[in-house]
């Protein structure tokens, strides 16, 4: 299927999608603040440009949107039946980007988690499992 808008009118829509300070994030940068952790925000000097980080710690803190990093297994996560074929290898690319990114992480000393957009709905859980990993 076709694009129903011009390559222009679609480039204006898809670069006010924005990448930082979206819903996710900043729920967990509430609760992280709450929790009486401080942190620096995408810093660009690492890899993936984490949206937390924990530098004193070495620690670094991922929030993903379910759709757009093809967290498996999780309902949030339909692609499109209309252009397939481009979501599905642009869904994957996210993802294998991903994958390249920990693994730079670990290299460089870092250790990374990630919480995702559909974990969110249970705050305690995350909270458990954030201070888990700072601590």
């Amino acid at each position: 299927m076709t694009d129903n808008v011009s390559p222009e009118v679609r480039s204006r829509i898809m670069a006010r999608v924005k990448s930082k300070g979206m819903k996710p994030e900043m729920t967990v940068r509430r609760l992280l603040h709450g929790l009486g952790y401080r942190y620096r925000l995408h810093r660009a000097d690492l890899p993936g440009r984490p949206d937390l980080v924990f530098s004193s710690r070495r620690k670094v803190v991922f929030v993903n949107g379910c759709f757009w990093h093809l967290h498996s297994n999780c309902k949030k996560v339909r692609i499109p039946t209309a252009n397939r074929d481009y979501w599905t290898a642009k869904l994957r690319r996210n993802s294998d980007r991903d994958k390249r990114n920990l693994a730079l992480l670990a290299e460089l000393g870092w250790e990374a988690t990630t919480v995702w957009e559909c974990q969110l709905d249970d705050l305690d859980s995350v909270a458990t499992r954030l201070v888990d990993f700072l601590d």
